[in-house]
C-alpha cells in the first residue's frame, strides 16, 4: 500500500487508558476488514504499553482489523503495526499519520507526506471539553489541504459520518462510540 492510496479502513477506535476494560468490547464492536486501532494509552509506563500493544495486535490479527501505535514507531515495528499514528519524527519505513486541528497542521502533514490525517475536533468531545469544534467550511478546507485520506475525530459516530462523508472525509473515528451500550 502507497501512503497516500485510500485503501485505509474507514471506522478507526483511538484507545486511552479511561476506556479500561471496555477496551476489549469496543474492539470486538469495529466491523472486521473495515476497522482500526489506535493504541494510544500514553500514560502507561513502556513495558504495560508495551504489552498492551502485543496484545492489541493479537486482537487485531485474530479479526482482521488494522493495527496502529501512536507516537513510538519501534514499538509500531515491534507490535506489526500498519500505522504510525503521530511519530516524533518521520520514519521511512513505516506509513504515518499526523493530528491536525488547523490548515497549518494539514499543510505540516501533507509537506511529510502523511498517509493519514485525523482531523479534529469535528463536533464536541468528552475526551476535550474545552476544545471548541472546527466549523464545517474550516474542516473541509483542513481535509482538501491535507491532499491524503482524512479522518474525522471528536464526538464522532456513524450516523455524524454520513455527513462528515459528504464533505469529503474519508473515515471516522472515535472513543465512545464504540464503548456507548
Amino acid at each position: 500500500m502507497f501512503a497516500r492510496q485510500t485503501g485505509w479502513p474507514r471506522c478507526w477506535l483511538m484507545t486511552d487508558e479511561r476506556m479500561g476494560d471496555r477496551l476489549w468490547e469496543a474492539i470486538d464492536r469495529l466491523p472486521i476488514g473495515d476497522g482500526a486501532v489506535v493504541v494510544r494509552h500514553y500514560h502507561l509506563p513502556p513495558a504495560e504499553r508495551a504489552l498492551l500493544a502485543e496484545r492489541v495486535a493479537e486482537i487485531c490479527r485474530r479479526r482482521g482489523l488494522l493495527l496502529s501505535v501512536a507516537k513510538d514507531a519501534e514499538l509500531a515495528r515491534r507490535s506489526s503495526a500498519k500505522l504510525v499514528h503521530h511519530p516524533e519524527a518521520v520514519v521511512d519505513d513505516l506509513p504515518f499519520s499526523r493530528p491536525v486541528h488547523d490548515l497549518a497542521q494539514a499543510a505540516r502533514a501533507r509537506a511529510e507526506g502523511a498517509a493519514l490525517v485525523f482531523v479534529s475536533p469535528v463536533h464536541e468531545t468528552r475526551s476535550h471539553p474545552d476544545s471548541k469544534p472546527l466549523s464545517r467550511e474550516m474542516a473541509k478546507k483542513i481535509v482538501r489541504t491535507a491532499g491524503c485520506p482524512a479522518i474525522a475525530l471528536g464526538g464522532m459516530d456513524a450516523r455524524k459520518f454520513a455527513r462528515a462523508q459528504k464533505d469529503g472525509f474519508y473515515g471516522w473515528a472515535a472513543i465512545d462510540a464504540w464503548i456507548r451500550t
